[in-house]
Order: structure tokens, then C-alpha cells, then sequence
């Protein structure tokens, strides 16, 4: 019998953030569904958010296309909990650009011509972007198998989305340090986009990782 303490799997109106994935422990081999790959990694996450090699250590079986797929769509859905906090500080009279440190400044792709945005429409700009191109049938048709030429999109998406992690720890750091202490998020993608050579570690400014050294520059979308 299942613990009466668990939450079923189908979430209903008013459940609570931490019983948000509570569903039973399942071993990867015996989950049956479409959405497996997704359901496996949200299970390692709630399990300990700190244990970052788990997490980010795929199954025998899985393709690595769709791991790197449904971790990207996983870091973006968590990543609304990090725009949702900053809402509150990061206004447009004072964060009027997308920048991390004084020689980083980020153009907003989701423009005509990419320009500059204030960092907090840069925010939403970026994650809504991310989403329509993560939930695109014509890019990704399937959550199972997924095209090379699918795949290689990915880099792009998570160069744009880690600027949101280096505003908000160069000048939202409480935000930030609070926001990381519940997830290790900054920390888990760091390690993903090194792990796949999804990023160039010059661009990975915040310094998440000991052996990490700091970039400068300009960057464009």
C-alpha cells in the first residue's frame, strides 16, 4: 500500500509547491509512460536536489538526445520560480538592461533585430521563447525520439536562459543566493551544459563551480 503521506501523481487545484511531484518512487525500468524520461528526473530531483550527479546521470538505455531535451525543459520550468522572485526587485527604472557584470551586456533575440530589453522583460522574453521552441511539433514531434538537427538547438536555448542566472547573481545576490539554497538550479545547469558541451566555459561567468574562472565580454541573442 502506498504511504498515505504521498500524493497521488495527478495534482489538484490548491496542491501545495513541496507535494508538487510527490508521487511514489518508482525505479526507472518499471515506469511505463510517454512522459518517463520527465517523470524519472522530477523523481531524482524531489529526492535530494543536491545530489547533482544522480540527477544529471542518465539511465543505460536513454538517449541522449531526449535527456538533454527533457533536462533543458526541466531547468526552464524551474527557472519561473527564479523570474517569479525577481519580479519584485528587478524593475525596468533600474535593471533598464540585460547585464551581468559591467562588461556583460545581453540583446533580447526575441525582437525582429535583437536589441536591448530591460532585464525583467529580457526574462520573460527568454523563457516564453524557450517554451515555444521546447514544445514545437515541428522541432520536437516527440518526447522518445528526437531529430539531430532538433537537438543542436538546444545550445542556443540554454546560452540565452543562463543570463537570467548571471543577472540575478551579479546584481540580485540575495535573490539569487536564497533562490540557489532551495535548488542548487545555477549549480545543476553549470554542470549539465559542461557535462554535454552545450556552453562555452568562457561564458559561464557565475561562479558556481571551484574550478570555474569568470569570462568578459559582450554577448549578442
Amino acid at each position: 500500500m502506498a504511504d498515505q503521506n504521498v500524493v497521488l501523481r495527478r495534482n489538484r487545484p490548491g496542491t501545495k509547491a513541496e507535494n508538487f511531484y510527490r508521487w511514489c518512487d518508482e525505479a526507472y525500468e518499471e515506469m511505463d509512460s510517454t512522459l518517463v524520461v520527465q517523470q524519472y528526473i522530477q523523481q531524482t530531483i524531489r529526492l535530494d536536489h543536491n545530489n547533482i550527479d544522480t540527477i544529471l546521470n542518465a539511465p543505460e538505455t536513454q538517449d541522449e538526445g531526449v535527456w538533454k531535451y527533457e533536462h533543458l525543459r526541466q531547468f526552464c520550468m524551474e527557472l519561473n520560480g527564479l523570474a517569479v522572485r525577481l519580479q519584485g526587485e528587478c524593475q525596468p527604472s533600474t535593471c533598464t538592461q540585460m547585464t551581468a557584470t559591467e562588461q556583460w551586456i545581453f540583446l533580447c533575440a526575441a525582437h525582429k533585430t535583437p536589441k536591448e530589453c530591460p532585464a525583467i522583460d529580457y526574462t520573460r522574453h527568454t523563457l516564453d521563447g524557450a517554451a515555444c521552441l521546447l514544445n514545437s511539433n515541428k522541432y520536437f514531434p516527440s518526447r522518445v525520439s528526437i531529430k539531430e538537427s532538433s537537438v543542436a538547438k538546444l545550445g542556443s536555448v540554454c546560452r540565452r536562459v543562463y543570463r537570467i542566472f548571471s543577472h540575478a547573481y551579479f546584481h540580485h545576490r540575495q535573490i539569487f543566493d536564497e533562490f540557489e539554497s532551495e535548488t542548487t538550479l545555477c549549480r545543476r545547469f553549470t554542470v549539465f551544459v559542461t557535462k554535454y558541451n552545450l556552453m562555452s566555459r568562457d561564458n559561464l561567468i557565475v561562479p558556481i563551480l571551484e574550478d570555474e574562472s569568470a569570462g568578459q565580454g559582450e554577448s549578442e541573442a
